[in-house]
């Protein structure tokens, strides 16, 4: 991600909780598949089938299984910076675009990992796509937070450590904002915040939102091998 003053973070942050509250994934298997081939050629069609096995119904997972699984999955992606992939110094892909190119920044790891954990029955309100300072690299950066009751410090789905692991054990993530689907949470303490109101809906939301419900693809700025 590219580093952006706070104010950019705040309104990246309230366009991204407007589209989870306002959309969702037109979840047709048979359809994506098809347009995932015809978009990204036929290793990405293989990809979204893997996608939708990862899907299936697990009668035996816990809800940890649940979230190793996806996390994993998605982790096996690239690391790609927006402004190679896309041409643009911030985009954020739908899930059916991130596992088209196979890659993306970690906006595009966590959103992926959201909305995959939401069609696999995890509660919204269990979830919370945090931005965090990144220490090492001294950068803005996003994770997926998992909240098992509403006290629990949470787990961390990240794509800089594949290791999940509880926000207290992540001494190198500061947390700044965090978010579900309606409400703005300004972050004080790992995995804790003061709630900051409910989302809007911004440009950004509204072309995402479009791109989700009309399956419209954006292809990427650079060729590779898919």
């Amino acid at each position: 991600m590219v580093i952006k003053p706070i104010q950019m973070l705040c309104i990246s942050i309230i366009c991204l909780a407007a589209i989870f509250a306002q959309s969702t994934l037109p979840l047709n298997e048979k359809e994506i598949i098809t347009s995932l081939q015809q978009s990204y050629g036929e290793r990405a069609g293989k990809r979204g089938k893997a996608w939708f096995k990862l899907m299936q119904p697990k009668a035996e997972h816990s809800a940890l299984d649940t979230l190793q699984e996806v996390n994993q999955f998605f982790n096996m992606f690239r690391f790609i910076d927006d402004s190679k992939l896309w041409g643009v110094s911030n985009y954020w892909a739908t899930p059916i675009e991130f596992i088209g190119v196979n890659g993306g920044d970690c906006e595009d790891y966590s959103i992926a990992k959201y909305f995959t954990l939401l069609e696999m029955g995890i509660a919204d309100e269990k979830m919370r796509i945090t931005m965090v300072k990144a220490v090492q690299l001294n950068q803005y950066h996003m994770v997926l937070a998992y909240y098992d009751t509403p006290s629990a410090i949470p787990l961390i789905l990240d794509n800089l450590d594949g290791v999940i692991k509880p926000a207290n054990q992540r001494n190198d993530l500061i947390p700044v904002y965090s978010f579900n689907a309606s409400q703005l949470w300004l972050n004080k303490a790992k995995g804790q915040g003061i709630l900051s109101g409910k989302s809007s809906k911004l440009k950004l939301w509204r072309e995402l939102r479009q791109r989700i419900t009309t399956s419209k693809l954006k292809q990427p700025k650079i060729k590779m091998e898919f």
